[in-house]
């Protein structure tokens, strides 16, 4: 059986298992929720793709909406729906004296989380995650309670590499695939790559590194990369493990 057919089947059994009626995904305009919310789509079930811009670059907003239009065409189990948080989210930061652009970006991403499980709840719906291995088990690059807090995560276990090919096999639109993955959460044009300071192709051979398989020496930006990742994991850990419980 295909990847994507294992995937479709995986999602289409917890959706029966837990008795829900519809899959809820917002879709940013990035290759991560292009690809869940086709996966999503290929199984039948009611799939509500939204739209949450914040401020929002007109380019990731534009590719979003290709992105919808796409999957509206192609399935009848697919509907959509646009909420601007543009005016909610300003009126959440008025309420702060102080600004901190970091804040900022989190509460974005927890806006978003708190208006998809809203529909979701309306929708007897499970809410979808979007990310991939790198992000959720490498670094951890996500906002915890935000696009972190899902119901089920159907790329989780995919590497950056992996979502690209099986977004090329969908034949997920180029432009889509082409672009430099953003979480989109701040003002300016920064992608992921600029926030982090190395790409997922590199990060990807960061998480498979082994010091015994090593042959040579490393040069001195697999020596960077590799420090990068580790300050990422090491960080970001308490997003990746379960919540400290005091035992008595």
């Amino acid at each position: 059986m295909s990847l994507e057919k294992r995937i479709i089947k995986w999602i289409k059994d917890y959706t029966k298992k837990s008795e829900t009626d519809s899959l809820v995904i917002g879709v940013s305009g990035g290759i991560d929720s292009a690809l869940t919310s086709t996966l999503c789509a290929m199984t039948g079930a009611k799939t509500i793709l939204v739209s949450l811009p914040i401020h929002q670059n007109l380019s990731h907003l534009d590719r979003a909406n290709k992105h919808i239009s796409f999957l509206k065409n192609k399935f009848s189990n697919v509907e959509s729906k646009e909420i601007d948080l543009t005016k909610t989210f300003d009126s959440f930061s008025s309420l702060f004296e102080t600004k901190n652009k970091l804040a900022e970006a989190n509460s974005r991403s927890r806006l978003r989380m708190l208006t998809l499980y809203h529909i979701a709840t309306m929708k007897k719906g499970l809410v979808v995650g979007t990310g991939n291995k790198v992000e959720d088990f490498g670094i951890g690059f996500y906002t915890k309670y935000g696009d972190g807090g899902v119901d089920i995560s159907p790329i989780a276990d995919l590497m950056k590499s992996e979502v690209r090919d099986l977004a090329k096999s969908l034949n997920i639109i180029d432009e889509i695939i082409k672009a430099k993955p953003s979480d989109g959460l701040w003002d300016d044009s920064r992608s992921d790559e600029d926030q982090i300071g190395a790409s997922y192709e590199e990060l990807e051979w960061a998480m498979n590194f082994n010091e015994n398989k090593i042959v040579g020496q490393m040069n001195k930006r697999q020596q960077e990369v590799l420090k990068i990742y580790k300050k990422f994991n090491s960080r970001n850990k308490h997003k990746m493990i379960p919540i400290p419980i005091f035992k008595k």
